[in-house]
């Protein structure tokens, strides 16, 4: 079996995202959660694929993102995990609870 396309790539748009495809993209997302990304561009009124609003989402509008410099506390602990695991770069973003598990 072959999964369908993500997408009708027909009249979606592409490139940077206004301001009001962001808010547009919050407000459904605070409203109705994001069950179904492949759905939920069309049941938002946006002009964009599934994965384009996952990604969105995930990398730029979630609210619990940290942005800004370490902390002194942050960065201790990241020269502490260093120390302790080397350049494994995957273990300290865990252990740092930056990274997603």
């Amino acid at each position: 079996m072959v999964r369908a396309p993500c997408c009708e790539k027909m009249g979606l748009k592409k490139g940077p995202w206004t301001p009001e495809e962001d808010q547009v993209l919050m407000s459904y997302i605070q409203q109705h959660g994001h069950g179904n990304w492949r759905a939920l561009p069309k049941l938002a009124g946006l002009l964009r694929c599934g994965k384009s609003c996952r990604l969105r989402w995930i990398n730029y509008l979630r609210p619990d993102i940290k942005r800004g410099n370490f902390t002194q506390e942050e960065e201790d602990t990241i020269i502490h995990l260093h120390e302790m695991l080397g350049n494994r770069y995957l273990s300290p973003g865990h252990a740092l609870a930056i990274i997603p598990v």
